[in-house]
């Protein structure tokens, strides 16, 4: 059963229900927002712009590739 679960684990639409046409369309992933936990993704509709949906993935690579190197853990300091 655990393996039938690791199948859907990362799950990517290619075409939603756009309401502004009326009609299943396909989509392009935008990058909203990089966070600790995850990142925030928008989909839109690929002919008129349209949020037709949102997906947060849990994969915190993306924020610790953010940082600058040597920044991590230290403390700031005030001025």
């Amino acid at each position: 059963m655990a393996r039938a679960q690791d199948q859907f684990e990362e799950f990517e639409a290619t075409s939603l229900f756009c309401p502004r046409c009326r009609r299943a369309t396909a989509t392009r992933k935008k990058l909203l927002l990089v966070l600790p936990g995850g990142s925030k993704y928008d989909y839109v509709c690929a002919e008129c712009g349209t949020a037709v949906g949102g997906k947060t993935d849990n994969d915190p690579t993306a924020f610790h590739a953010t940082l600058r190197p040597g920044v991590r853990g230290r403390p700031l300091r005030s001025p």
